[in-house]
């Protein structure tokens, strides 16, 4: 299944503890229904040290259900919808708030 969401986008966040928080889409997990966002659901994480890798406590992005985030619409700077249209013969995403192309 083809997810509506593509690495680079900005989404928002609709739930949880980073709720109305902005973000680039860094990764895009389609077999798991999970996107990770850039400095958005940070956890800690306790790393041994392995070779040049530092050791202690470290801070990063978990990964986000697909369904807790939204698509942020270009022209209006809203949360929206995606949907699919066809154009010249090519499938093209486009955002339901305001009808603007997004690829």
């Amino acid at each position: 299944m083809a997810l509506k969401i593509k690495k680079g986008d900005t989404v928002v966040i609709t739930v949880g503890k980073d709720r109305d928080r902005r973000g680039k889409v860094l990764a895009v997990m389609p077999a798991k229904n999970r996107v990770l966002v850039e400095g958005l659901n940070m956890i800690k994480k306790h790393q041994r040290a392995m070779g040049n890798r530092e050791g202690g406590i470290i801070e990063k992005e978990a990964p986000l259900h697909i369904s807790n985030v939204m698509l942020v619409d270009p022209k209006e700077d809203k949360a929206s919808r995606v949907g699919y249209v066809l154009k010249d013969g090519k499938k093209h995403r486009v955002a339901k708030r305001s009808n603007q192309l997004l690829d």
